[in-house]
């Protein structure tokens, strides 16, 4: 529980339930800098949220997806969601 109260976790989770993304989407999108980004992607890794993907290409391409445990989170974040647009200005 610690760790989805941490800044930008909620927001790296919202960027992968559109499905797997780059390092440089999820930073592109986010006004987070890339060593934060890097912290928080190995954090949900280790909490088994995250699954990093390695592609041996050349160059190395490398994908990050939700396991199902992280998809689980998708009812949680959406209730927020939800909350938030109800309560926002009130």
């Amino acid at each position: 529980m610690e760790l989805l109260s941490k800044r930008w976790v909620g927001l790296v989770v919202t960027q992968l339930l559109a499905g797997k993304k780059r390092f440089t989407e999820i930073s592109s999108s986010l006004p987070i800098s890339g060593r934060l980004l890097s912290e928080r992607l190995k954090e949900l890794e280790e909490h088994k949220i995250v699954k990093r993907v390695v592609y041996s290409e050349t160059p190395v391409r490398i994908e990050y997806v939700l396991t199902e445990k992280g998809m689980a989170l998708e009812k949680v974040i959406d209730s927020i969601t939800l909350w938030a647009q109800e309560w926002d200005g009130k």
